[in-house]
This record gives structure tokens, C-alpha cells and sequence, in this order.
């Protein structure tokens, strides 16, 4: 009776570790990514509804939020706001076509872009003005005053 009880006692406790959740991270331009999006400079986007949704009351003048979602998560905003951390924001939803043909390819040569360094190259070679480094120098400040 005692090694039952040991041994039920080992199982309930190593079940909730085999069962554990396992969380999946998606990022923007991924296949199944839902969230905010930046619009910024990118072309205008096609929404499925013409006014923002809002759950609840929110400042005068706040900008929108952009989100794309699940279809039936706009219609039922209510119910899903929270999931997005939108309850008290004015949201547009973007169409997944808009989505998939002009923001996800935007998004990925940006990135790309970024990852190559040639984020701040413009066209004939030269650099950005913008472009410091981590301690906010410009590239020919390198090498002076150098507090490390």
C-alpha cells in the first residue's frame, strides 16, 4: 500500500511537467503572426472596416492601432480585445490580402536590409548622417573622446 502511494505520488507530480504548455512565437511577415503593426511609411492599408472599433472610451486625438487578426476576431472585438492588449485603443483591422501583398514583403526587405547593414546606405555608396553607433557617434567620431 505504501509503494502505491509513493508511486501515484511520483506520477502526479511529473504529469503537469510532461503536460506543459509550449509557447510559439511568430513574428511579423511569419505565416500566422496576428498583432500591431507599424503602417508608418507603408502604403496605405486596406481595412475591413471603414471606421476604428472601440471597446472602450478613449482620449480625444489617440491614434489608431492597426492590428491583423483571425477572421471572426473583428467581428466579435469584444470577446478578443484583451488578447491584443487593445480594449482602449481605436483599432482598424487590416485585410489579409493587404497584409500578405504589400506588408509582409515591405517588412522582409527592410529586415533584410537591416541585417545587411545597408539600412542607412544611400544609393551611390555614401552614409546616412543618421548613422551612429551604440554610444551616438557619427562614423568619423569613433576614435575621439572615448570614455571606455
Amino acid at each position: 500500500m505504501k509503494r502505491l502511494l509513493i508511486a501515484t505520488a511520483l506520477i502526479a507530480v511529473s504529469v503537469p511537467a510532461l503536460s506543459a504548455d509550449v509557447g510559439v512565437s511568430l513574428s511579423i511577415g511569419e505565416p500566422g503572426f496576428y498583432g500591431r503593426l507599424d503602417i508608418g511609411d507603408y502604403p496605405q492599408p486596406q481595412l475591413i472596416y471603414r471606421r476604428p472599433v472601440l471597446i472602450e472610451r478613449v482620449p480625444a486625438g489617440r491614434p489608431p492601432v492597426y492590428l491583423r487578426v483571425p477572421p471572426g476576431h473583428a467581428k466579435n472585438w469584444r470577446k478578443h480585445c484583451r488578447k491584443y492588449g487593445a480594449c482602449g485603443e481605436p483599432v482598424y483591422f487590416v485585410q489579409d490580402s493587404w497584409y500578405n501583398r504589400e506588408y509582409v514583403p515591405r517588412y522582409r526587405e527592410r529586415q533584410s536590409d537591416y541585417r545587411e547593414g545597408r539600412r542607412n546606405d544611400h544609393e551611390d555608396g555614401r552614409r546616412s548622417d543618421h548613422d551612429n553607433d551604440r554610444h551616438g557617434r557619427k562614423d568619423g567620431d569613433r576614435g575621439r573622446d572615448r570614455d571606455h
